[in-house]
């Protein structure tokens, strides 16, 4: 008996879909590729709103993970990111800048990608579907307790991801789950689970859309979260960053000046003896004391800018 080749699927015929949201069909965009530009860009833009959204509904976990990871943190431990795909290239992403914006030693920020380094600009395809890579690749950087694993995936389903959490649960590290579908594997086998429910993109399955803004929005916060507990922030300067370029040293002197009240030629005077050390020619101009002592009594602050400007 022969079978009659199967048509092409009409907008209305029953269609099994995948069970995760962020897989399923815009019921809202069947038109998309006939929008006028405007239309078309105003929906995109729109669109971007649930990724707020998704995280607001989220911020009561993302503060118990950086509540959890904190201690660790100030303990010398480490910040290892695991994803793949567009998640992977987000954890690549806030693990390099800690380091310029923070001078958070690029050591304790570790990025891991399905499929190594060139997966950030070429994709490597099935490298996410290898659970044990996942889990090679997290042994490989000796997780300890002290260390937390930020694991993503929109699907909450990717097993490089899966293998990375569990991996380093075995080594004693604290693991979070980042996933953008509801009753997944990646919400299960973390300590900590924060669910971005972002829903169906405007092109069906996406995730580089608003799912990894919400992933963007997400690690900013608990990354910037423990910079400003970790006294990286004075107010609300970032103020542990050191002015390695025309730019960044514009910004220092400003900074400067405008926590001290200082003119630009002290601001400058004392970036120069603190080399480019926001924070330092800080403490030197508001406590009228040298490079060494400022240095000093930061040490004593555990780096705290504040504290050791309080101290007696």
């Amino acid at each position: 008996m022969t079978t009659a080749p199967r048509r092409p699927h009409e907008p209305g015929d029953p269609v099994t879909l995948d069970a995760r949201r962020t897989e399923a069909v815009h019921p809202g965009h069947a038109d998309l590729d006939q929008l006028p530009l405007p239309a078309l860009v105003q929906v995109f833009v729109d669109d971007q709103q649930d990724a707020v959204r998704a995280v607001q509904a989220a911020a009561g976990v993302l503060e118990d993970v950086v509540a959890a990871a904190l201690p660790r943190l100030r303990a010398g431990g480490r910040l290892i990111y695991a994803g793949a795909g567009t998640s992977g290239r987000l954890g690549v992403l806030d693990a390099t800048e800690l380091t310029p914006t923070f001078s958070w030693p690029p050591e304790r920020a570790v990025p891991l990608i399905a499929g190594g380094m060139e997966a950030v600009r070429h994709a490597v395809e099935g490298a996410e579907d290898d659970r044990e890579a996942g889990a090679a690749d997290v042994r490989a950087v000796c997780p300890g307790t002290d260390d937390v694993l930020l694991a993503v995936a929109a699907s909450g389903t990717t097993p490089y991801v899966l293998g990375a959490v569990h991996a380093a649960r075995a080594a004693g590290a604290l693991t979070v789950g980042i996933a953008n579908n509801p009753g997944t594997p990646l919400l299960d086998a973390p300590h900590l689970a924060v669910l971005l429910d972002t829903g169906p993109e405007v092109i069906s399955g996406s995730t580089r859309l608003k799912a990894g803004t919400a992933q963007k929005i997400a690690l900013n916060t608990i990354s910037s979260a423990l910079m400003v507990q970790l006294g990286k922030v004075y107010g609300n300067l970032m103020v542990d960053m050191r002015a390695s370029n025309d730019k960044l040293q514009g910004r220092a002197v400003r900074m400067v000046r405008h926590a001290t009240g200082a003119d630009d030629d002290a601001a400058r005077t004392a970036l120069a003896q603190a080399d480019g050390h926001v924070k330092t020619a800080i403490v030197m101009l508001m406590l009228h004391v040298d490079v060494a002592q400022a240095a000093a009594r930061l040490t004593a602050a555990g780096g705290h800018a504040r504290l050791a400007l309080n101290a007696p």
